[in-house]
């Protein structure tokens, strides 16, 4: 028989750490459950797939977050393990400093479950243990993810600027699109003046060509956002899981370079100095996987050529988001934490942030679909 260890929620938001491991996670300096006095004891807080997810790709690879940096040189095969009923799966792990993914090489059975663990041989740098191992399970459908397919955004899709604890801007800014905030409510959508609709389901403003919506406006609006925030998170695990083509390319700062299409991959922060152009068709797709922050620095443009479309760009980024004064981004951005425009900035596609988005006088335009 196939046992399931089942998963709680971590740390109110549902990421898949087992409650044992929640609560000796919550002791500091010494406390129960911290294996080194004055260390915090790391735990996981991202999982891809996600917790009894279902239709999982058959070539998806296993990745897990963790909330401290880690000792890669505990992130190793057996510290991360994949069985079925028919057994364990061999394949390869690779890691960052905060994150561990497995590799099973080949495509896994069709319409099978499946069950992650990660042991407690996973270390912080403080070389302080997991509490408890971290178990999940996941279900495969039958098809793959060929190369070149979009990150599916889902409802996110929707929106062109999505955060979960608020959208601030400075006016006067131009946003081309409906805009939205969840489960925090209409309060943290600040520097708008906003006009609410007869039906109480969405508010209007002079600054956004489209609708403004949040958690605490009339039915259905609440299941609406609650929807589009849980898709934005899917998608964000679903671009951090891709299999690179190209990793630590300028060792976490490009520019003046010219990218062809494909899953580019960085265990650090990317930096962007002067200008990049992604050059390719109407059909390729770019993912950009960034494990700490993304900064483009005054005055920088993405440059689109040769047909490429800004929604087939994804900006996949566990830190902050920041996009200076006068730079131009294209392409949908995926951030983990929170997403900054700066005066006179401008992106041709959306900001979905998983915190706080910050508008300063800019033009976003959500891209065609």
């Amino acid at each position: 028989m196939y046992l399931v260890a089942s998963l709680g929620a971590a740390c109110g938001d549902n990421l898949g750490v087992s409650d044992a491991q929640n609560s000796q996670n919550s002791h500091l300096d010494g406390a129960p459950g911290d294996a080194t006095s004055g260390h915090v004891v790391p735990r996981v807080v991202s999982i891809s797939p996600g917790t009894s997810a279902t239709n999982v790709p058959r070539n998806a690879k296993i990745t897990a977050t963790f909330n401290e940096p880690m000792d890669t040189t505990t992130l190793v095969v057996g510290t991360i393990t994949l069985g079925s009923m028919s057994g364990p799966i061999t394949g390869s792990v690779s890691s960052t400093a905060s994150t561990i993914t497995f590799d099973p090489g080949s495509p896994l059975t069709a319409n099978t479950s499946y069950q992650v663990t990660i042991t407690t041989a996973a270390k912080s740098a403080d070389e302080v243990a997991l509490a408890a191992p971290v178990t999940w399970t996941f279900t495969t459908g039958t098809t793959s993810i060929p190369p070149g397919v979009p990150v599916d955004l889902g409802t996110s899709g929707a929106f062109v600027l999505l955060g979960k604890t608020g959208i601030t801007n400075v006016p006067i800014s131009v946003i081309r699109g409906d805009i939205g905030v969840s489960p925090i409510t209409s309060t943290a959508i600040t520097g708008f003046p906003l006009t609410p609709d007869a039906s109480n389901e969405f508010s209007t403003t002079p600054q956004v060509i489209g609708r403004v919506y949040a958690a605490d406006y009339a039915v259905p609006t609440p299941a609406k956002m609650t929807l589009a925030i849980m898709d934005m998170e899917t998608a964000f695990n679903a671009a951090s899981a891709r299999a690179p083509d190209v990793t630590e390319l300028g060792a976490g700062m490009i520019g003046t370079v010219t990218l062809v299409p494909g899953v580019y991959k960085w265990s650090t922060g990317l930096l962007i100095p002067t200008s990049v152009t992604l050059s390719g068709s109407a059909t390729d797709v770019w993912i950009f996987q960034i494990a700490q922050g993304l900064t483009l620095s005054s005055g920088t443009q993405i440059v689109l050529a040769g047909g490429a479309l800004p929604k087939n760009v994804f900006w996949q980024a566990s830190g902050e988001v920041v996009v200076n004064t006068g730079a131009h981004l294209e392409g949908n951005v995926l951030t983990k934490t929170a997403a900054t425009l700066d005066t006179g900035a401008s992106l041709n596609g959306r900001l979905l942030a998983q915190t706080l988005v910050t508008v300063r006088a800019s033009t976003i335009t959500v891209p065609a679909p």
